[in-house]
């Protein structure tokens, strides 16, 4: 197998002189406005305050406290639209290295074997939280600070979800994953793998099975096609960057070492494969996107690492259908677009131009264009209202449902989003479910 050297593991973080040596750049603003631009109130402000004066302990600790996915958090978020972009240095330089500087405290907490947290003092209350992605780990974490027994149920073989089958070891390394996972084992959460919730009811019947509360993160896992068929060499980003994870490679090289690849979709996963393609040894790699770079909704610093990459953009083309040769993919037919009209997304409706429909010869294509939830997740839980995109409906200050002892969180209840969102979700809902436990508490 031949692998690229651009994308053979993730970029070293900053050493202990290169983060004080950044954090030294901080103006302390007094109500720093870094701290809110982070929708999880991982507290950038308070934490290179606290480095400034040498309490790396106290750091790591104003970190961890506020987010248990810290250290995932660090190398994950767009951290140049959220807290590095609320930056008052912006103004005399540049903005403070954010995302850097907590990577470094976090992963100085492991080289110091710094633990944070114990097992809180037992109280009465038991919580299911289905699924182990961002939203449900962070709800899971805050429940069990609270002295609550939580179980997670997690359907696949190893906890993570999307931070462990979704993005390639070149952007989260299983180290940084496995450590924060470290903490909540140390905050006493039981994790059941292979055991999916689903079927009728199956949710509302967690209620009937000792657990006081339960909290709905299980993520969105079924991708939207632009074919509902299968066709030899057409992936989907989920199965794609899962086998890439999962080091599930055999099955994959055929189409990917030496030949042309083309991926649909321009987000952030839509990057994530273009890179993992050309790991794979991919000849080129073919980004097609109906809109123009500037709408694209990856970041600018992804995008920019993809053409440096040698990946080869093409904007402004719409894929309209794959030309296929008995059931094995030959190329896909796409039609030129121009910018019309905004649309409900506030960007630009892309246009097909008459007449202006090309075939471009492939060998293997990866659909990032998106996920959803599966049509029959409703049945897991009948008794919660959903939306027509079978979303789950919430309060959204507490994330509670229309079921009493239901909350969700993450992807299930927004779309598609940031993890960081799907960790902010998490906290507001074991808020609340902490508050319920309460009064179960005081009613018996």
């Amino acid at each position: 197998m031949v692998y690229s050297d651009h994308f053979k593991g993730m970029e070293k973080g900053f050493d202990v002189h290169q983060a004080v040596a950044e954090a030294n750049r901080c103006l302390l603003c007094h109500d720093p406005p870094c701290s809110r631009g982070c929708p999880g109130g991982t507290d950038p402000g308070t934490f290179i305050r606290k480095l400034r004066l040498r309490n790396i302990t106290g750091a790591i600790r104003t970190i961890k406290q506020n987010n248990i996915l810290g250290g995932s958090c660090s190398v994950l978020c767009p951290t140049a639209r959220l807290c590095e972009g609320e930056c008052c240095a912006t103004d005399i330089d540049r903005p403070i290295q954010i995302g850097r500087i907590q990577r470094f405290l976090v992963e100085q907490s492991w080289i110091q074997d710094v633990k944070f947290f114990e097992k809180g003092e037992a109280r009465a209350g038991k919580v299911a939280v289905v699924g182990s992605g961002p939203a449900g780990l962070s709800c899971a974490a805050e429940v069990a600070k609270g002295g609550y027994q939580v179980t997670v149920f997690e359907s696949r073989s190893e906890v993570g979800g999307v931070l462990r089958y979704g993005v390639p070891s070149h952007r989260l390394s299983t180290t940084i994953l496995e450590n924060d996972l470290r903490s909540l084992r140390e905050l006493g959460v039981e994790f059941r793998c292979d055991s999916p919730v689903q079927g009728d009811g199956a949710a509302e019947d967690l209620l009937n099975q000792g657990f006081d509360a339960v909290f709905l993160a299980p993520g969105l896992w079924k991708p939207i096609r632009l074919k509902e068929e299968d066709i030899e060499g057409v992936f989907t980003a989920t199965d794609f960057l899962s086998s890439m994870r999962e080091k599930k490679l055999d099955g994959l090289a055929p189409f990917f070492s030496g030949k042309d690849v083309a991926v649909i979709g321009g987000g952030s996963v839509a990057i994530d494969c273009v890179e993992s393609a050309l790991e794979l040894g991919a000849r080129d790699v073919y980004l097609v996107y109906r809109r123009s770079f500037t709408q694209m909704p990856a970041e600018e610093d992804e995008t920019l690492s993809a053409l440096r990459a040698g990946i080869h953009f093409l904007l402004l083309n719409q894929p309209v259908d794959y030309v296929t040769e008995n059931d094995t993919l030959k190329g896909i037919r796409l039609a030129r677009t121009q910018l019309g009209e905004k649309d409900a997304s506030g960007r630009r409706r892309p246009v097909e131009i008459p007449g202006s429909e090309w075939v471009l010869a492939i060998d293997a294509v990866i659909e990032a264009i998106g996920s959803r939830a599966a049509n029959d997740s409703p049945q897991w839980y009948p008794s919660v209202k959903v939306n027509s995109k079978n979303l789950v409906e919430v309060d959204r200050e507490t994330g509670a449902t229309s079921t009493k002892g239901i909350f969700a969180g993450g992807d299930i209840i927004n779309g598609p989003a940031l993890v960081i969102d799907a960790i902010r979700d998490g906290k507001v809902a074991a808020t609340a479910i902490k508050g319920y436990l309460e009064t179960l508490e005081v009613s018996k």
